[in-house]
């Protein structure tokens, strides 16, 4: 980066939000409570976001292997999308804020799957910050359903089999017309992707913070910012300085 040069910014980022349970641990509180400050986390994060002027900011929200948590999490979990999408809807529409959800949506629960449509619905016009929240998200069922449907296109006699081509898949992904995350950062000092944008993973930079999520604010987001921007991305091939002294 040349000196006086704005530092780059990603125009996607993508988080795993982890470490909720063993915050409240760690303070000998119920599980309930880290989420609850989660989800404080979360619209700390979102305004985080477009203050830097990121375009798309992703966040893995429900796994859809946390179904296999104790029941009495997953409901506390389902009462806090609840919360969040009737107490933050409003004031994130008021914000310019755009949500698109990624995941199965078959057979969601209750009044889970028309909250979700209702948050898409209200806000798909709005041209700020794109807010993706993975929920009922995991890559290996993503890429089996995209795969599914192509497969049904062969059979059907619409597309030929030598006509899959990487971006067609991708355009059966659930994040199509989403671009590839440049960024992305797990809490809590995990170091591994958990079945999140593995398709899309191809050629981000990845960031591992100590924080917890409930931890997690403007000054960690800045951070992971600060060492994206520190970063050398060469997508397969030579980076400017070393193409600079090959010439």
């Amino acid at each position: 980066m040349i000196s006086g040069e704005m530092p780059p910014v990603p125009k996607h980022v993508a988080i795993i939000m982890d470490g909720n349970g063993r915050w409240a641990s760690e303070r000998g509180l119920p599980r309930s409570v880290g989420h609850s400050k989660g989800v404080e986390a979360v619209r700390r994060t979102v305004k985080a976001a477009g203050d830097a002027g990121v375009d798309f900011l992703t966040l893995f929200a429900f796994s859809s292997e946390n179904w296999s948590r104790p029941q009495s999490e997953v409901s506390d979990l389902m009462g806090l999308l609840r919360r969040f999408v009737r107490r933050d809807l409003a004031e994130l529409h008021k914000s310019n804020v755009r949500i698109k959800i990624i995941g199965d949506r078959t057979d969601l629960r209750g009044d889970i799957l028309p909250l979700l449509l209702e948050a898409e619905e209200t806000t798909r016009n709005n041209t700020g910050l794109t807010l993706v929240i993975a929920f009922n998200y995991g890559s290996r069922d993503e890429i089996a359903r995209a795969a599914f449907r192509l497969a049904r296109e062969v059979e059907a006699g619409r597309l030929k089999a030598d006509a899959i081509t990487p971006e067609l898949i991708g355009a059966h992904l659930d994040t199509a017309g989403i671009p590839d995350p440049d960024l992305i950062i797990r809490t809590s000092g995990e170091e591994r992707l958990s079945n999140f944008l593995l398709w899309q993973a191809a050629y981000a930079e990845f960031v591992f913070l100590p924080q917890y999520w409930p931890d997690f604010g403007a000054d960690a987001f800045n951070e992971a910012l600060r060492i994206f921007a520190s970063r050398d991305r060469r997508f397969g091939g030579l980076s400017a300085k070393t193409a600079a002294v090959a010439g």
